[in-house]
């Protein structure tokens, strides 16, 4: 990873914060591209001055998305890995569910990840080595009841990697990461009675993206690789 040009979106959040991280820490530099306006200070620090952080990105807008991507790209000098963390998570059944959440998986989860690639292509083609890393679902491969929005969102990020990964074959490797559940704060507080020891570390889940990211995967493509835990 020594020198790759990272990009991440969803950057100031628990797991693109903790794969920024461990891109650094590999030698790469990184452009953390987020809806929030700004990154946490304690993040902000710990990446130093060679990061570049672009705040109050709405990926879901295409053209919004290619005004944010090329603000990272102009800030690296170059693109050799999007990461595609941006997204969201709602529960909800459908019978009692809010309509609208279904629009808003779409937008959040499959939309900021097209736009953003759509974006990055130039600069990923031009790399040489160009590699997209997505976060797809492991709840998406089997639906739980009240998951049918986020699932079918997520699912549609599976498809949109194995069709990307074909049109760009040769060019620029796609691949997916399908987690289960990630052991974060919020998912804590969500489920206070799970055992979270079983659970997705986001630095676990950081080292797969960045594998599939670097040149050592350069003959993976279009995979859709499950990172279950221990559940």
């Amino acid at each position: 990873m020594q020198g790759r040009k990272i990009v991440i979106t969803g950057g100031f959040g628990a797991l693109g914060a903790a794969t920024a991280r461990a891109a650094v820490a590999q030698g790469a530099r990184v452009a953390l591209v987020d809806f929030a306006a700004s990154a946490p200070a304690d993040l902000a620090a710990a990446l130093g001055e060679g990061a570049v952080l672009i705040g109050g990105a709405d990926l879901s807008d295409p053209t919004l998305a290619e005004a944010a991507i090329g603000r990272a790209a102009a800030g690296l000098g170059g693109i050799d890995a999007l990461l595609n963390i941006a997204g969201g998570f709602v529960w909800q059944t459908l019978q009692d569910g809010d309509p609208g959440n279904w629009d808003k998986m779409f937008r959040l989860n499959l939309k900021t990840c097209a736009n953003a690639s759509r974006a990055a292509l130039p600069a990923l083609q031009a790399s040489g080595s160009g590699a997209i890393v997505n976060v797809g679902a492991n709840g998406a491969v089997k639906a739980a009841a009240g998951m049918g929005a986020y699932a079918a969102s997520k699912a549609g990020v599976h498809k949109l990697t194995e069709s990307l990964a074909e049109e760009l074959k040769g060019k620029v490797r796609v691949n997916a990461v399908l987690p289960s559940i990630l052991d974060t704060a919020p998912n804590r507080a969500d489920m206070p009675g799970a055992d979270p020891s079983a659970w997705v570390k986001p630095e676990e889940l950081a080292a797969v993206i960045l594998f599939l990211a670097s040149p050592s995967a350069s003959a993976v493509t279009g995979a859709l690789m499950p990172v279950t835990g221990r559940v």
